[in-house]
């Protein structure tokens, strides 16, 4: 037999496994020998001893079995100091102790009376139950009844506002869903620094909930509804405490920003950069401006000084031509005076009033130099350096005149006429009566009427006799320029008016025609009414028609023309009516808007208002005004 066991000592290998002292037997037995027997401890006794902290055994008869989710399960079992900081080792250590010291069948092997229903060491169990699983234990941390939710107190912020918000700030970075919390700083930090806290506290993320705080139990309902309804509740109970929890955090995170000083020096220190800046900016823009200002002043002198010298230069070529003007002056006057004394170098009247005529011609057509040289020639030669003369200022008028037609021609050549248009000769195409009709149509239609030159044009063609040609808007800007520019010593208009002007003389003696009436304004190819007239009045009319007939050829300036033989005013019972003036037509316009057509005896209110006029002079104006009108709009729409 024992061979038979040494036999099978030797096949088998024992091996060694380090076993855990642990037990009521063993710790009974240790109590028996004493800690003075020499028993070593093992290490797991060593950690057990060191695991968590004793609890007062009146703390844990006083917990209920029945409201274990009011007690504190870190401080049931030990863990009171290091709570939310203790590992799942520790936890584990801390209830395995508790075990040992606490187990009902411990205690009852000591004597003391357990009643199994209502022991504490439910607690114990309960409290390992919820800290040992890492989902329960997060829901207990998130409601920790030792975590503080307050906020310092606003003496605790003016006497040390640094060290009372890192505390709180600490505590609260428990909470936070991202690692590496940035803190929260002293008096000294940086810009980047503090902008950079502010910045992760305002988009705080926490993982906290508050499951923990369910009312009720989902399993414990009956049936699925019931399940669902207990889950939604505690749902939106989560959720509101959940915004709390926020609002809470943001209103720690505005404390402490409000009451930073650091923040107050920034804002300040950027106050004053942008004040700085800005000044910066409105002194650039103020010497800018300045520089423009001497840049404008001086142009301004500049241009005052130029404008001065243009003025000093205009006024110095004035002064030039007012002297050659003089000198001019003067020596026409002294060819006049010399050809006069002479008696025109006349031998019969004929000659006298031809050279009466020339005399005028060379004063017109010669130049300064040229009377000062034919006034010293004539001193000498006399009679045969005036004829000179005047040969050489008919060809000087006769070159002008055929280089002026030559022009006229030659744009008209570019014009092709129109087919069913009879071409007519220039010469016949502005005769003097179409002269007369073009200078009192420039003053009929002035300038910005719409289309103006064509207006004029129609009211030529409509006005002009049967045997006259068709004039366009060209021919009649053309002649009109032409009257503009030439001369009146270069033209034969005033040989037409003095010969209209006899011919009107010789037909007034041979028939006298009577009227009761006439427009005034109205031209004798528009009316054929003559007024009756006796010797004298006949004579007075005929000598003033004459004055008016020797006026020089029509000029124009700027956009009206004088005709160069004004129709004679209408005469009444052979006396001539003067013409109206400014003030007596303002009189009469002025007159006709207080007296309406309704107030009896208009008229005679009317020419009450106008001195030295009479009822018949005001009607027959307004007759007048009322033609003229007409015959505009007509010549308009003719156009049109």
């Amino acid at each position: 037999m024992t061979n038979s066991l040494e036999l099978e000592c030797s096949v088998l290998k024992v091996a060694r496994h380090k076993i855990e002292r642990v037990g009521c037997a063993y710790f009974n037995a240790r109590r028996q020998i004493g800690d003075s027997s020499g028993v070593e401890r093992s290490d797991s006794d060593e950690k057990l001893a060191g695991a968590g902290e004793d609890v007062d055994i009146s703390y844990l008869k006083s917990l209920d079995p029945k409201e274990w989710k009011d007690q504190d399960h870190y401080s049931v079992l030990g863990l009171g100091k290091l709570r939310y900081e203790a590992s799942d080792d520790d936890i584990r250590r801390a209830y395995r102790r508790m075990v040992l010291l606490h187990h009902p069948d411990k205690r009852k092997a000591k004597g003391e009376e357990v009643i199994t229903d209502d022991d504490y060491f439910t607690c114990i169990t309960k409290a390992y139950e919820i800290l040992g699983t890492s989902k329960t234990r997060r829901s207990y941390d998130s409601v920790d009844p030792e975590f503080d939710d307050a906020f310092p107190t606003q003496t605790d912020i003016e006497s040390n506002y640094f060290d009372s918000f890192n505390k709180y700030f600490n505590l609260n970075a428990r909470w936070s869903e991202k690692s590496n919390v940035p803190p929260f700083g002293e008096v000294d930090a940086k810009r980047e620094e503090v902008e950079r806290f502010y910045n992760f506290w305002y988009d705080f993320k926490s993982w906290r909930e508050f499951s923990y705080l369910d009312e009720e139990d989902k399993e414990k309902g009956q049936d699925r509804d019931e399940r669902r309804w207990i889950e939604k509740e505690n749902k939106a109970a989560r959720i509101k405490r959940k915004k709390e929890e926020m609002t809470r955090i943001r209103a720690l995170v505005d404390l402490a920003y409000n009451n930073d000083k650091r923040i107050q020096r920034f804002k300040q220190e950027e106050k004053d950069r942008k004040a700085a800046a800005k000044r910066a900016k409105m002194d650039a823009a103020q010497a800018q401006k300045a520089e423009q200002e001497r840049a404008v002043r001086e142009a301004a002198l500049a241009k005052e000084k130029a404008d001065k010298a243009e003025q000093k230069r205009i006024e110095q070529i004035r002064i030039e031509r007012e002297q050659q003007k003089k000198v001019l002056k003067k020596e026409r006057k002294t060819l006049r005076d010399k050809v006069k004394d002479c008696k025109y170098y006349a031998k019969n009247d004929k000659d006298q009033l031809k050279h009466m005529e020339g005399t005028e011609k060379i004063c017109e057509t010669f130049s300064l130099s040229e009377l000062q040289a034919l006034n010293k020639a004539m001193e000498t030669k006399g009679r045969e350096s005036f004829v000179a003369a005047l040969h050489t200022a008919e060809q000087k008028i006769a070159a002008e005149l055929e280089e002026l037609n030559m022009a006229q021609q030659k744009k008209q050549a570019n014009n092709t006429p129109k087919q069913g248009v009879k071409e007519v000769k220039k010469g016949e195409l502005w005769s003097n009566e179409n002269v007369q009709l073009l200078i009192k149509a420039v003053n009929l239609f002035p300038a910005g009427t719409a289309q103006r030159w064509d207006v004029i044009a129609t009211f030529i063609n409509q006005h002009c006799g049967a045997g006259s040609g068709q004039v366009t808007a060209r021919d009649v800007l053309n002649k009109a320029k032409a009257l503009q520019n030439s001369d009146h010593s270069k033209s034969t208009l005033k040989t037409q008016a003095n010969e209209a002007a006899f011919q009107s003389f010789e037909k007034s003696k041979k028939e006298v025609q009577t009227t009761n009436d006439i427009t005034l304004g109205e031209s004798p190819a528009e009316s054929k009414e003559n007024v009756k007239q006796n010797g004298g009045d006949h004579m007075s009319n005929l000598q003033q028609q004459q004055q008016q007939q020797q006026q020089p050829e029509p000029k124009q300036n700027g956009n009206a023309m004088t005709a160069p033989a004004a129709t004679p005013a209408p005469t009444t019972n052979g006396v001539a009516s003067k013409t109206w003036t400014k003030e007596e037509q303002a009189l009469l316009e002025q007159a006709i808007k207080t007296y309406p057509t309704t107030t009896p005896d208009r008229w005679d209110c009317i020419a009450a208002c106008i001195p030295n006029r009479s009822k018949k002079d005001c009607l027959r104006r307004v007759k007048e005004l009322v033609e003229l009108v007409n015959s505009k709009k007509e010549a308009q729409a003719a156009v049109k």
